[in-house]
């Protein structure tokens, strides 16, 4: 790595700039994409804490294994399937083939399973991102440890030592027929915000659950999924970390949701591989903007019984025209003071909550970390530069870190990220990329505090031989 860093630092300081020091390089360059990008591509990155383990693998290899396993397309709406379905324009990759079709499905494909060439003009962007999950979900199953063989491979090749990927929902197969009564009972108390009643309600829902071996599936998912695959690809080495957060699913009924919640954190409470939990899907979802408020008391409920798991909140994720404006005003500081969350992920509307300074201030108080998603919030919910709300938690002193969201779909890496938020923010310094660096890890969810300690000083030795190559004047 050193032998890389010396010859490309050669060149530059052939220019001119042998007697610069690391900030002095960075601020002349602040304003060169290319210039950015080679010096970000050689900076430890620390890790990436806001990643979606589907999101993040790019369309080629899944396309690939999509063809080679001959499935069926949809030629209509670019999904596939392992199965034929009775309805639709369904035709067999090895048809298309033959009939010299493959290459230019090929190209439609990419088109709706990432970002690769939009026009931003034929299509809503947020619908095009959350869409494309299920139209080329069915190519992952059965290819979870090459796909995480691929981030790790990323990774490395980018400098990010973590990754703390929101891996999958957990399967659990625990009939709730005889509990749909309470989906009703549970959102008319939301409603008027009855936290002790839609606590005494969950307390029912949870025994009958707990009855019903979701110690079990937890168990089986950490022991026969994770740690098989973690262990038997050797995920982890001297130079890499992964683990993983359980999720849950903003659209589903609330008894169905609360299952799956109870479930995950069982799974993050008995695995140190499971680093936590959190809840996914589009926040102004019909159902998510319905029950919002009632997530929150799910998961202040779940982290009641269990005390130690920590949970990430994606919040926020919302801007003007997306939700009603009345709708901006609240969902971070519900993460933050009914949930509990230990993070916030996205939290793009801050500048609209109705008491952001006051929030703002809270979570610099108490550690509340922000996962910063430039490149996702831009291509969703159409917010960057200015409008994004990053020098807000700046300024207020909330712990940031930067992340890539989906690097998959949106066709980005980690180092994108950096390069964004150095020209797009001149108040960010190299010292103040450096500590969003070292936030990294040290706001993980990583529970061996020794094996946290070891990154931290992995941290310290890269940055070293980073910053040697720029003698001070």
């Amino acid at each position: 790595m050193k032998v890389i860093y010396t010859l490309v630092f050669s060149v530059l300081f052939q220019v001119g700039y042998s007697q610069s020091t690391v900030n002095q390089y960075f601020e002349k360059i602040r304003n060169n994409e290319a210039a950015l990008t080679a010096f970000f591509s050689q900076m430890p990155k620390g890790g990436d804490l806001h990643h979606h383990y589907s999101g993040s693998i790019y369309a080629e290899p899944l396309l690939n294994e999509a063809i080679a396993a001959n499935f069926y397309l949809n030629t209509a709406t670019m999904e596939v399937l392992k199965e034929k379905p009775a309805t639709g324009n369904w035709e067999l990759f090895s048809t298309l083939k033959s009939r010299g079709e493959l290459n230019a499905y090929k190209q439609k494909i990419m088109e709706k399973w990432s970002v690769k060439d939009y026009n931003y003009v034929n299509y809503p962007s947020d619908k095009l991102f959350f869409e494309s999950f299920g139209k080329f979900s069915p190519a992952i199953a059965g290819n979870f440890g090459q796909g995480l063989l691929e981030l790790k491979n990323r990774a490395l090749s980018e400098n990010v030592t973590y990754i703390e990927t929101q891996l999958s929902t957990i399967p659990a197969n625990i009939k709730t027929d005889d509990l749909i009564d309470f989906n009703a009972k549970l959102r008319a108390l939301a409603t008027t915000r009855d936290d002790a009643g839609v606590t005494k309600l969950l307390d029912s829902v949870y025994k009958t659950i707990l009855t019903r071996d979701a110690a079990v599936y937890a168990e089986d998912f950490n022991t026969n999924f994770v740690a098989k695959m973690h262990n038997d690809l050797k995920i982890d080495n001297d130079r890499f970390t992964m683990r993983y957060q359980n999720f849950v699913l903003r659209f589903m009924e609330p008894v169905d949701l609360f299952k799956n919640l109870v479930v995950a954190f069982i799974s993050a409470n008995t695995s140190p591989l499971m680093a936590g939990v959190n809840i996914v899907s589009p926040e102004d979802g019909e159902t998510s903007m319905k029950d919002y408020w009632l997530h929150m008391v799910m998961f202040k409920y779940c982290h009641s019984q269990f005390p130690t798991v920590k949970y990430s909140m994606h919040a926020g994720e919302l801007t003007l025209g997306l939700v009603q404006p009345e709708d901006l005003t609240w969902h971070i500081a519900d993460a933050v003071h009914v949930a509990g969350a230990y993070r916030i992920g996205h939290g793009v509307d801050m500048a609209y909550e109705a008491k952001s300074y006051e929030l703002l201030r809270f979570m610099a108080k108490n550690n509340i970390a922000i996962e910063i998603n430039l490149v996702s919030n831009e291509f969703i919910l159409k917010v960057k530069e200015n409008r994004h709300p990053i020098s807000l938690y700046k300024e207020f002193g909330v712990p940031i870190v930067i992340s890539t969201d989906d690097a998959g779909i949106l066709r980005t890496n980690m180092t994108e990220q950096y390069v964004l938020l150095a020209k797009r923010y001149k108040d960010v310094s190299y010292s103040n990329i450096k500590k969003y660096v070292y936030n990294s890890i040290y706001y993980s969810f990583i529970q061996d505090e020794t094996l946290k300690k070891k990154l931290l000083d992995n941290l310290d030795d890269r940055f070293k031989e980073f910053e040697a190559n720029f003698p001070a004047k």
